[in-house]
């Protein structure tokens, strides 16, 4: 019991930084999210224009 108990003390203590901001985690997908919404946006007429 008590070597279980130690083993989950040093899995709690291994803890792994992120290598940015939250925020910037954010705001890249954010941006990311925009540029294929552009994307999707630019495209919006080509199926009307090949009857």
């Amino acid at each position: 019991m008590n070597a279980a108990l130690r083993v989950a003390e040093t899995a709690a203590e291994h803890t792994t930084e992120l290598p940015f901001s939250p925020v910037v985690f954010g705001i890249t997908a954010f941006g990311v999210l925009l540029a294929m919404l552009l994307v999707t946006f630019a495209f919006r007429s080509v199926g009307t224009r090949h009857d």
